[in-house]
């Protein structure tokens, strides 16, 4: 007989597509850390819809005897939250035992991000790659236009590579985005990443000979979503920023989003301004860059400023 655990589960990520607009990264995000409570629930002989807080102290604790990051740790926490205020919410239980569990203390960590100097080098390679005759065109163009759009939107890599094609056939400099919870925010286009569009857009067309405007996505694929997968995107950035000379380690679409916001910021725009850019429904997310450029100041002061090069102190 199966788990009615398990049916529980589905029932809970249905409900968060449904009513709550999650994406599809989300809801399997979702599923992979309740399903790996539930396994390890099995073993204890506890069904993950009966646990008591001892049970899920148990799972936690095992979580970090594995290694796993306090940043994990809270992450697979906060989905047994919302999956047991799902089943207080139906009746299904009359407690939530994640409502007396503490989450595991973490560190602030300040987003990895990239300077000026090292985003200018890579659209540059991208911008070059895409000009240099022979090899696949229009995988270098896309590339290039990716880059482009990305530090000048601050889109997250999953609104960035799902773009509808009927942006090729926009007029204005602003892009309308279905973000998080399908909330639409409006984000404006430099002129390089227009340009970089339009180049793009040519060589699709030329590509499969009909108007890409006409399409599903602005960056098609024969995967199964139909567009740019993002691991694909990914990899590819870092090997762009190999022949960059920027370290790969350093780099990821995520980064270029901290870099587009961080820049902004340090360029004086408004804090505000920028949450709204970036999609966050709560500005203490969007604080964050300001912890960034408050590090990068303290650095910046300890290295060149004369009273941080005082002589050492007497034994």
């Amino acid at each position: 007989m199966r788990d009615p655990s398990a049916l529980q589960v589905e029932s809970f990520l249905e409900m968060m597509s449904a009513e709550r607009g999650a994406a599809t990264n989300t809801l399997q995000s979702y599923e992979r850390d309740l399903e790996d409570a539930r396994s390890f629930l099995n073993e204890r002989g506890v069904r993950l819809s009966e646990a008591v807080p001892d049970d899920l102290r148990a799972y936690l604790g095992h979580l970090a005897k594995q290694g796993f990051a306090a940043t994990s740790q809270a992450r697979r926490l906060s989905a047994l939250r919302q999956f047991f205020k799902f089943l207080y919410g139906e009746g299904l239980r009359g407690d939530d035992p994640t409502g007396i569990l503490d989450a595991p203390k973490k560190g602030r960590s300040l987003p990895k991000t990239l300077s000026v100097d090292d985003v200018t080098r890579l659209i540059a390679r991208a911008e070059a790659e895409a000009m240099e005759p022979g090899g696949n065109l229009l995988l270098k163009r896309r590339m290039h236009v990716l880059v482009e759009l990305l530090y000048a939107t601050g889109l997250r890599v999953s609104e960035l590579v799902s773009l509808p094609a009927s942006v090729l056939a926009q007029t204005g400099r602003f892009l309308v985005v279905k973000g998080k919870g399908n909330k639409e925010r409006m984000v404006p286009l430099s002129r390089a990443a227009l340009a970089a569009l339009d180049t793009y857009g040519e060589t699709l067309a030329a590509e499969i000979g009909d108007d890409p405007a006409a399409g599903d996505f602005l960056f098609p694929s024969q995967g199964k979503e139909g567009y740019l997968p993002r691991q694909v995107f990914a990899r590819d950035l870092k090997a762009l920023a190999g022949r960059a000379g920027i370290r790969a380690a350093t780099l990821s679409p995520h980064v270029l989003r901290h870099a587009f916001a961080s820049h902004l910021l340090q360029n004086g725009a408004d804090l505000r301004a920028v949450q709204e850019l970036l999609g966050h429904s709560d500005i203490s997310t969007t604080q964050i860059y300001t912890h960034v450029l408050e590090e990068r100041l303290h650095q910046l002061v300890q290295t060149h400023h004369p009273l941080a090069k005082q002589a050492k102190k007497p034994d």
